[in-house]
Parts: C-alpha cells; structure tokens; sequence
C-alpha cells in the first residue's frame, strides 16, 4: 500500500490572481506557492485543506493532458461548514454568485452552491457530524 499524507485537488485554469483574492478573502486561505507564471498552492491555517491551480500551455513543465484548462461542468469542490444558513447569510452579504439556493436534502445535508472566479462550483455543506 502506498502512504498517503496528504490530498488536495489541481486545476488548471488561466484566472491564478483571481483565484487567490477569491480563496483568500472569502475563505481564508493563504498562498504558500505563488508563481504568476506557472502555479498557486492555497492552504487554509484553521484547518489544513490544501488547493492547486496551474496555469495552462505550460509545454516546458506540464504533461500534454494538463495544457488544457479544466471545465467547470462535472466539478465540484466541497467545503464542510458547521452551519450552511450561517454561510449563506455570508455569501449573500459578500455577493457570491450563488449558483444553487440553500436547500435541506432528504438524506439530511443542507447546502448551496458558489461559483468561483474560474468557474468551479463550490458546494458549501453543512458539517456531516450532523447528517443521519
């Protein structure tokens, strides 16, 4: 088996200055990697989760199958919060694009959906110690 410490997804897209305002100030992620031309790595301090964008058309430092920039459609990143009505309140005073409204789910999740600078949805949902 291989040892796994730690995970956190990549995407590739051209919009790496957005991306970075928009994780840092409305979800408090600090870069620990900033290279404008090449690649950002986010980590939240509060609770470790770790996110990567790269830029795309990097032929020198990137395998074929990563020069295109990756798709919103199909996507989501999910980030657990203790109460979603908390932070759909906050979405809205920030004025997030809000992208799928506060819903309570029959299997007992609540959540909605932002969409981000380059076009990834986040889906923001109530912590799971809370589901059934």
């Amino acid at each position: 088996m291989i040892k796994i410490n730690s995970a956190f997804p990549l995407y590739v897209t051209d919009k790496l200055e957005a991306q970075k305002a928009f994780y840092s100030e409305m979800f408090g992620f600090e870069p620990v990697f900033y290279d404008i031309e090449f690649y950002l790595h986010l980590i939240n301090p509060s609770n470790g989760v770790e996110l990567g964008f790269m830029l795309p058309n990097l032929e020198s430092m990137q395998p074929s199958f990563l020069h295109t920039a990756a798709q919103a459609d199909g996507m989501v990143i999910t980030f657990e919060v203790d109460s979603a009505s908390e932070a759909y309140e906050q979405a809205k005073k920030l004025n997030l694009q809000i992208v799928f409204e506060l819903k309570a789910e029959p299997w007992n999740q609540i959540h909605f959906m932002v969409r981000d600078p380059a076009g990834f949805v986040i889906d923001i949902v109530e912590d799971s110690n809370q589901i059934v």
